[in-house]
C-alpha cells in the first residue's frame, strides 16, 4: 500500500519567480532616498513647516540645502540589484534583505501569495531560496581578476568559471547527472545572508520575547528575544565544506555540513576509484576547505521580565559570518533569529537521553544602549540641533542637572555631581606608560529614605554600560572575575564579573555598607589602577576594569547619630574613602518648608503619574536618551588646565589642607585631603568644562567643582552640635558662615589677583560672593544686610569701589598659609 502524498501548503516554484522578481525589480521610494540623504530622519509632509532656518549659521543652512536639492534629483534606485553588484565586486559580504522591503514589494504588486508569512514561519528553507536566487541573478563582476588580488578570489573565479562551464555541457547533451560534479554552492558562495525582521505589522512594532515566551510553536519561526549578554565566547572558525583529496584519482571530494557533528568521508566515491575498485584513501585538505567565523552568546532574561519566585533563564544563540563580535557581555539586546532544536552531543547526550537542546541561530543585532563612540554616527541631527541650542543659552547645566531623575525631589547638588560623574575627566596616559585615571567614584551615604537606590538605578539606566548590583548580594569573585570551565572547548577561562562588565561605564552598587570586609577590598585596586589582578588556576593576567563606581551606604546603626563624629558614623576604612571624589552625606532632619514641599512633589508624582513642573527655561527637561546623546558629544572633547588655573588649583590645594588641620584640631574633621582630592578637583572641573564643550578648564570650574566638594557636606553643617541644640542662625549669620568657608576653601578669586600678597586678608571677587549666596537661596535684601552688619564690625571691608571684598584674617593664620 503506498503513502498518501499530501501537497505542500507552499508553492514554492511560484515563491521563487517572486523573490528572483523582488532581486530585480524592488526600488526605494524618493521619501527614503531623501531621508537617507538628510541622515536618516523621518521627514512627514508638513516635516520642514516648524523649522526656523534663521537659528543655524550660514554654513549650517547651505549644506542642508545642498543636501535637500541632492535628495530631490536623486531618482529611486535598485536597492537589491546593486547590492547583488556590490557582492560580485566582492566590496561586501553581507546580504540583508529586509523583510519590510519584501512585504511593501507585495503589496506593490497586489499578489497575495503571503510571502513574508511564509519566510517568517519557514525560515531555513528561504534561506536556501534566496541563496539560490543570488546565486542565479548574481551579475558579472565589474573589473576582472588581477594580480593585486589574493589566491582566494583566483580560486573563486576559477571555480565559478568551471560551475559555469559544466552547466553549458550538460544543458547542451542534456545529461544532468554531470551537474553532479560541480562545486557546492556552499563553496562559491561569498556572502552571508540574512533576514531584518518587521519593524511594524498592522501598524504596530512587533513585541519581543522574553526567553520565557519562547514555545514550541515558535520551532522554525524568525522570532525576537529581549535579554542581557552574560557570557561571548571566543571568535572560532566553523567548516561548513570539507574538502577531501584522494591519494589513488587526485579528485577533490567537498562534503557540505550541515549540522553541529558529521562523520568525515574516508573512501573516495569518485567514479574512477569505483571503474577500477581502487578504494582510495581521502585526506583532507583544510586549503580548499570553507571555514566562517563562529561565536557563541549566552543572552539572560531581564530583571523585570523574571517571574515573582523564579530565576532568570537563559538561551544560547550561534552567531556566524558577519554577525560575530556584535555584542559584548553586559549588553542589552535584540536578538533576531531561527527558533531550531538540536540533539546533545558528547558526555552531555548520554546524561540527557531523550532531551534535546534548543537554540538560536542569529539572524540580526540591535543593540538598546550603545557605547558612546557608537553613538555620535546613530545621533537624530534634530536632536544635536536642540543640544547646540541650549548649550548656547548658557544654563545646560542645571537643565541636564534637573533632567537627571526628575521625579525625585531635591538634591539639586546630587545630581549635579551625577552629571559630571556621566561626563568624567579626561584620562592621560604618560609617556613611561602610567595611567592615570579620569573617571570619577561617587558615594552617597545617608539615612533611609533619600531616594539614594532610585537614584543609582536611574545612572545605570542612563548610562550605555551601567551595571547594578548589592553589597550583600555579591561577592568578591562576582565584582571582579571567576575562573570556570567552557562547556565547548573544556578549558578553563576567565568570567568576568559586573566590574569587568561595567568597562568603560559605570557600576553601580547599592548597600555598599553591608559589604564583608574582604570582598570590600576587591573593590580598591579597580577605583584607583581599574585593573584586575587575577592569579588562579594556572591564569595570571590582568583585566582591565576601567569604571566609575558610584556606591551608596547607609550609616553606622542605619541613621546617622549626631552624638558621634562624622568618622565614626561613616565607618568605611580611611584607604577606601580617599579613592571617591565626592563624598555625599545626605541626613533626613525635618524641615517645615521642605517636608511640605517634599510630600506636594511625591503626591503629584501619584496623581499625574509625571514629574511637576522643574522651573526650567520653557519647562524643558531631557528625556534619558538626550542626556545620553548630549553626554557622547561632551566626551568628544579632551579639555586642557592652562597655566593660571594650574597655579590656582595649587593655591587652593595649599587653603584645603590648611583648613584640613584646622578641623582636625577642632574635631569637626569630615575627610582627609589628600593629593587624591586635588585630583578629584581637577576631574571635576575637566567635566564641566567638557559640559561647555570648551577646550580649557576656567577658574569657574575649579570654583564649581570646589562648590561641589562643600555642598557634600551641607547636612552636616546643618546639625552638626553633639547635643542637637543649637540654637537655629539668622540669615546673616547662615550668609557669613557661607562665605568664611569660600574664603578658606579659596573659592571666588578675584581672576586677576596676586594670590601670595595679602594686605589685609583674603581677597574675594564681589560679584562672585554674590553668585553663591543667591543660588543657595538667599535674597539680594538678605546679602546686603549681612555685607553691611559684618562690615561694620570689620570682619570684612569692601575694596576697588565694590568689586572685591576683603575678609580679614588674623595674623597667626596668614603667617601659617603663607609658611605652606
Amino acid at each position: 500500500m503506498a503513502l498518501l502524498q499530501m501537497t505542500a501548503p507552499v508553492n514554492y516554484e511560484l515563491h521563487q519567480a517572486a523573490i528572483e522578481s523582488f532581486l530585480n525589480n524592488f526600488k526605494t521610494s524618493p521619501q527614503e532616498t531623501i531621508t537617507t540623504a538628510l541622515g536618516n530622519i523621518n521627514i512627514d509632509e508638513d516635516e520642514f513647516s516648524d523649522y526656523d532656518f534663521m537659528d543655524e549659521d550660514e554654513g549650517q543652512q547651505q549644506q542642508r540645502r545642498r543636501a535637500q536639492d541632492k535628495a530631490q534629483n536623486t531618482a529611486p534606485r535598485h536597492k537589491y540589484k546593486d547590492m547583488l553588484q556590490r557582492l560580485a565586486d566582492r566590496k561586501t559580504n553581507e546580504a540583508i534583505i529586509e523583510l519590510d522591503d519584501v512585504d511593501q514589494f507585495e503589496k506593490e504588486q497586489g499578489e497575495n501569495i503571503k510571502l513574508v508569512e511564509s519566510i517568517e514561519k519557514n525560515t531555513r528553507h528561504y534561506v536556501e531560496l534566496l541563496s539560490r536566487a543570488i546565486d542565479k541573478l548574481m551579475p558579472q563582476p565589474s573589473q576582472g581578476i588581477s594580480f593585486k588580488d589574493d589566491v582566494l578570489d583566483v580560486l573563486m573565479a576559477n571555480r565559478t568559471q568551471r560551475n559555469q562551464e559544466l552547466a553549458e555541457v550538460a544543458e547542451r547533451i542534456t545529461d544532468p547527472t554531470l551537474l553532479n560534479d560541480q562545486y557546492p554552492a556552499q563553496l562559491t558562495r561569498r556572502y552571508t545572508l540574512v533576514f531584518k525582521p518587521r519593524t511594524s505589522m498592522s501598524g504596530e512594532p512587533p513585541k519581543a520575547l522574553s526567553v520565557r515566551q519562547v514555545r514550541g510553536d515558535h520551532l522554525g519561526h524568525l522570532i525576537t528575544i529581549r535579554g542581557i549578554t552574560t557570557r561571548v565566547s571566543d571568535v572560532k572558525p566553523i567548516v561548513q565544506v570539507s574538502a577531501y583529496t584522494c591519494d589513488r584519482c587526485g579528485c577533490e571530494i567537498f562534503q557540505p555540513v550541515t549540522d553541529k557533528q558529521y562523520a568525515p568521508l574516508a573512501l573516495c566515491p569518485s567514479q574512477d576509484c569505483k571503474d577500477n575498485q581502487a578504494k582510495g584513501q581521502l585526506y583532507p585538505s583544510s586549503r580548499a576547505s570553507k571555514f566562517l567565523p563562529f561565536q557563541e552568546v549566552k543572552i539572560q532574561e531581564l530583571a523585570e521580565q523574571v517571574p515573582i519566585g523564579q530565576i532568570p533563564r537563559t538561551l544560547t544563540v550561534l552567531c556566524s559570518g558577519i554577525l560575530v563580535r556584535k555584542c559584548n557581555p553586559g549588553d542589552l539586546v535584540d536578538i533576531s533569529g531561527i527558533f531550531l532544536p538540536t540533539p546533545y552531543t558528547g558526555w552531555q547526550a548520554m546524561r540527557a537521553g531523550l532531551l534535546t537542546d534548543t537554540y538560536l541561530e542569529a539572524h540580526h543585532i540591535s543593540q538598546h544602549k550603545k557605547a558612546y563612540d557608537e553613538m555620535l554616527a546613530d545621533i537624530d541631527p534634530r536632536v544635536i540641533e536642540k543640544i547646540i541650542k541650549f548649550t548656547k543659552s548658557g544654563n545646560v547645566y542645571d537643565m541636564l542637572a534637573k533632567s537627571i531623575a526628575p521625579e525625585i525631589y531635591g538634591h539639586l547638588d546630587v545630581k549635579k555631581a551625577l552629571l559630571l560623574l556621566l561626563v568624567g575627566g579626561v584620562t592621560k596616559e604618560v609617556g613611561d606608560g602610567m595611567r592615570i585615571r579620569g573617571d570619577i567614584n561617587i558615594c552617597l551615604m545617608g539615612d533611609p529614605g533619600v531616594a539614594k537606590s532610585q537614584l543609582l538605578k536611574y545612572i545605570s539606566k542612563v548610562a550605555p554600560r551601567g551595571v547594578y548590583t548589592t553589597g550583600r548580594g555579591s561577592s568578591g569573585v562576582g565584582l571582579t572575575a571567576a575562573v570556570m570551565r567552557d562547556p565547548i572547548t573544556d578549558e578553563m577561562i576567565l568570567e568576568g564579573g559586573a566590574l569587568v562588565l561595567a568597562d568603560n561605564g559605570i557600576c553601580c552598587i547599592d548597600e555598599f555598607d553591608k559589604m564583608d570586609d574582604n570582598d570590600r577590598t576587591a573593590i580598591h585596586e579597580v577605583m584607583e589602577q581599574q585593573t584586575i589582578s587575577i592569579s588562579k588556576a594556572g591564569i595570571s593576567t590582568s583585566l582591565n576594569a576601567r569604571t566609575s563606581i558610584l556606591a551608596a551606604a547607609n550609616p553606622l546603626y542605619g541613621r546617622y547619630n549626631t552624638r558621634l563624629t562624622a568618622v565614626e558614623n561613616i565607618n568605611l576604612p580611611a584607604a577606601l574613602l580617599s579613592r571617591f571624589d565626592v563624598m555625599f552625606l545626605l541626613l533626613d532632619t525635618p524641615n517645615r518648608d521642605s517636608d511640605a514641599q517634599l510630600a506636594k512633589h511625591v503626591a503629584y508624582v501619584h496623581m499625574h503619574n509625571r514629574h511637576p513642573d522643574l522651573g526650567t527655561t520653557n519647562g524643558v527637561v531631557f528625556t534619558p536618551t538626550e542626556v545620553r546623546a548630549y553626554v557622547a558629544k561632551a566626551r568628544t572633547f579632551r579639555p586642557v588646565v592652562p597655566e593660571d588655573v594650574s597655579e590656582y588649583m595649587v593655591k587652593t590645594y595649599v587653603r584645603l589642607r590648611n583648613q584640613h588641620k584646622r578641623n582636625e584640631k577642632s574635631a569637626q574633621n569630615f575627610g582627609h585631603t589628600t593629593p587624591r582630592t586635588l585630583l578629584g578637583v581637577v576631574r571635576l572641573a575637566q567635566a564641566l568644562a567638557r559640559l561647555r564643550f570648551a577646550k580649557e578648564v576656567t577658574q569657574e570650574d575649579v570654583d564649581e567643582a570646589l562648590r561641589l566638594v562643600e555642598a557634600s557636606k551641607e547636612s552636616l553643617a546643618a546639625d552638626n552640635s553633639p547635643n542637637g541644640n543649637r540654637r537655629a542662625l539668622n540669615a546673616s549669620s547662615k550668609i557669613y558662615n557661607l562665605v568664611k568657608g569660600l574664603a578658606d576653601s579659596g573659592a571666588c578669586r578675584p581672576d586677576d589677583a596676586d594670590e601670595d600678597e595679602y594686605e589685609f586678608g583674603i581677597e574675594m571677587s564681589m560679584r562672585k560672593v554674590k553668585e553663591r549666596v543667591i543660588a543657595k537661596g538667599f535674597t539680594e535684601n538678605q546679602w546686603l544686610t549681612a555685607l553691611e552688619e559684618y562690615t561694620d564690625l570689620d570682619v570684612w571691608q569692601t575694596a576697588g569701589n565694590g568689586t572685591r571684598l576683603v575678609f580679614v584674617t588674623s595674623g597667626g593664620e596668614r603667617d601659617w598659609s603663607q609658611e605652606l
